[in-house]
């Protein structure tokens, strides 16, 4: 006569194989989701932006965790890589300002090791949106977002560097051979350096990278004696996305 089955074994068995399939059939039911919300969220990505949202962690690495964009902003947003390098170069900065927050994927970066940012942006939106994605970060508390005209708003500024990262006026800048400072918006780069200099000698700004090296150079000269001034070819995963340019005691600074 075979022996008796040990029920407890029996029972403990079953619990476990029980678990085991909960387990399997949560992960699968996760996977569909995560590929269902991926689905819908491209199908709601205009043509133009397509090829950024294919690069979304390359702009956001939390994108997953809610980050949010409008049209403008997927083309616009400083990579985070990029952005992170900028931000290095002021670590330990008082005041950072940037004039162009957009969302605010350079105001982040600069929130994480400076002591104060200032976040200018003219379209209530792109605020609204920026604040989102600096909580995502946990930055938040760190960038003082203001809604206004830079060059309304800069005789009243007071800053250690200022980040200029105007409009490039869409992707249709790479089309160009040079791009020249007066097809930066809303004003010619003369203009906006003179107002960014007149705050501090700490400039940083992010240009396409077709920009006319040469004339971005020049713009050193407004002051007297010249700024000293640094370029700064930027690449993500191999790829030239823009020039950085630093001027003053931001130069040749590691």
């Amino acid at each position: 006569m075979p022996p008796a089955e040990d029920s407890s074994v029996t029972s403990t068995t079953t619990r476990r194989q029980r678990k085991r399939f909960k387990r399997k059939v949560s992960i699968k039911v996760k996977r569909r989701a995560e590929k269902t919300k991926k689905r819908k969220e491209k199908a709601n990505v205009t043509p133009l932006v397509t090829k950024y949202w294919l690069q979304r962690y390359d702009l956001f690495s939390k994108y997953d965790v809610g980050i949010k964009l409008d049209e403008e902003g997927w083309f616009s947003v400083t990579p985070e890589v990029i952005a992170a390098c900028q931000a290095g170069r002021c670590a330990g900065a008082g005041v950072v300002i940037d004039a162009f927050a957009g969302v605010g994927g350079n105001a982040i970066q600069f929130a994480k090791v400076c002591h104060r940012v200032i976040a200018v942006e003219i379209d209530p939106k792109k605020v609204a949106l920026a604040i989102h994605n600096a909580k995502i970060y946990g930055v938040e508390d760190c960038i003082d977002f203001i809604v206004g005209d830079f060059f309304q708003l800069a005789p009243f500024l007071k800053g250690d560097v200022v980040f200029l990262s105007p409009p490039w006026g869409g992707p249709s800048y790479k089309t160009r051979q040079d791009f020249t400072l007066d097809l930066l918006k809303p004003k010619d780069g003369h203009s906006l350096f003179q107002a960014a200099q007149a705050i501090t000698p700490n400039v940083i700004m992010y240009l396409p990278r077709n920009v006319d090296v040469l004339q971005v150079s020049e713009l050193s000269w407004l002051s007297s004696p010249p700024l000293d001034i640094e370029v700064e070819e930027n690449y993500v995963r191999g790829r030239s996305k823009g020039i950085t340019v630093y001027f003053g005691d931001i130069a040749f600074q590691q």
